[in-house]
């Protein structure tokens, strides 16, 4: 068994995650479980990542237990799916109880159908259960109920020493503000998704044609990752053509893309387990028209200067702050909106043509978990953060307020970047996304092909 980071870091993050709670603690994380897409055709199985972020197991249907004693020690347990030779045949290797010690390194490893027996007594010294409040609390096979169940039985034993925990609390606020700051370790994973991420864009740029449909491109970014030893997006790859780029989770990906359009691709692969996240906008025929250009560069110069707004200390919300003052002062100058640009920012009159926010963090999630505001006001950015800069302009066709010749035009172009001791990192830096430079990849595959005739 191979793991994408090393078990040390595993180990540490359960330790940093028991180290903040009290004493006679237990922490209680369910793994994902198997879904069905239709009759017995299974979804592609993807792990909690709360679940993988604590542990690198990635089967389905097992229990984590993580305790910490009176004495301040700390254990953790995996609950596991039985070793079963045959339907391993069908299904695949399983680690087992011995594997969840020998392979993922925790200190003890049962199997499944030993929950009963063994997590009432494994809980009888607790005073305080944890576990992710988002788990469903309806259904006998639910968290909740079962945990209601082992408390039940300790509390019946009423001769006996053994008490039961009095207290119920939510994990995930503690477990989510420390996925929000990536180690080193994370930080490169990020890095290679972002740089796979970027490969597949290239490519979409230099095979895009006129007459081409949409899964065609949404085809060579999924081989792009596949053969980059990413078998699976981290969502549903966006490829809009004309006026399907100004849908802003258009996923049919099922027309021609026509000459004379854009044609915006929001995709990023899936790394183990961690997030890219790329959007670039580019024309189908190689050549940006004069008004596109106008458009194209006023998205650019937002991301640029939302961009130089990330540093330590700086709030989230200042490059979404920076973003806006430069798209509003372009939708002035080019005629699309008219009025101060201060005014037009109170009163929200951009919304029509950016209604979405210009970053969200970035991780085992592609949009990450972790609070954007503390304190009623937007959180301070702290080196280790991930986050995106993704300013875009959709104007509608049929968006009687402007001038027919900007309907139907869709653009975001969206960055994953670092947050360092200095300023930023941009880890998404192996596409292009300047007119001129988009242009020459573009241009380069068609002069090879007229050589080659």
């Amino acid at each position: 068994m191979t793991h994408s980071l090393p078990l040390s870091e595993y180990k540490w993050r359960r330790q940093q995650l028991l180290a903040q709670l009290p004493p006679c603690s237990a922490v209680l994380l369910p793994a994902a479980k198997l879904r069905y897409r239709n009759r017995d055709a299974e979804y592609a199985f993807r792990q909690s990542s709360d679940f993988l972020y604590l542990s690198g197991f990635a089967e389905p249907d097992a229990l984590m237990l993580l305790l910490k004693n009176a004495s301040a020690e700390s254990e953790s347990i995996l609950f596991v799916l039985p070793r079963d030779p045959a339907q391993e045949v069908w299904t695949g290797y399983r680690a087992g109880a011995e594997g969840a010690v020998e392979q993922f390194g925790f200190e003890r490893g049962f199997s499944l159908d030993q929950q009963s027996e063994q997590l009432p007594g494994l809980l009888a010294c607790c005073e305080r259960i944890y576990y992710p409040f988002s788990e469903p609390v309806q259904g006998p096979d639910s968290l909740v109920a079962q945990i209601q169940g082992w408390c039940q039985q300790l509390q019946s034993k009423a001769r006996s020493s053994a008490g039961a925990p009095q207290q119920l609390q939510n994990i995930e606020p503690l477990l989510h503000e420390m996925r929000l700051i990536k180690s080193d370790a994370e930080q490169q994973l990020l890095r290679e998704a972002a740089k796979i991420s970027a490969q597949a864009h290239c490519l979409a740029m230099q095979s895009c044609r006129p007459g081409m449909f949409e899964y065609q491109l949404e085809a060579d970014i999924a081989h792009s990752f596949g053969q980059q030893g990413c078998r699976f997006a981290a969502y549903g790859t966006i490829v809009g053509g004309g006026a399907n780029g100004c849908v802003l989770h258009y996923t049919q990906n099922r027309d021609a893309l026509q000459d004379g359009d854009l044609v915006l691709i929001d995709a990023g692969c899936e790394l183990d387990g961690y997030a890219g996240d790329i959007t670039r906008t580019f024309p189908v025929n190689g050549r940006f028209s004069a008004d596109q250009k106008i458009l194209y560069q006023c998205v650019l110069d937002a991301q640029q200067a939302a961009i130089a707004a990330i540093r330590p200390g700086a709030r989230f919300d200042d490059p979404h702050l920076a973003a806006l003052q430069v798209l509003v002062a372009g939708l002035v100058e080019h005629g699309l909106l008219k009025g101060e640009v201060e005014a037009l920012i109170a009163s929200e009159a951009y919304k029509p043509f950016y209604m979405h926010r210009t970053s969200h963090w970035l991780g085992l999630d592609v949009h990450d978990v972790g609070d954007y505001q503390r304190d009623a006001e937007s959180r301070r950015l702290q080196p280790g953060m991930v986050l995106t800069i993704e300013p875009g302009l959709y104007i509608a066709p049929d968006s009687e307020q402007v001038e027919p010749r900007w309907r139907g035009i869709g653009i975001r172009i969206e960055d994953d970047l670092l947050v360092t001791g200095q300023g930023s990192e941009l880890l998404s830096w192996d596409v292009p996304k300047q007119i001129a430079e988009i242009e020459a990849l573009m241009a380069q595959n068609r002069v090879h092909e007229a050589d080659h005739g």
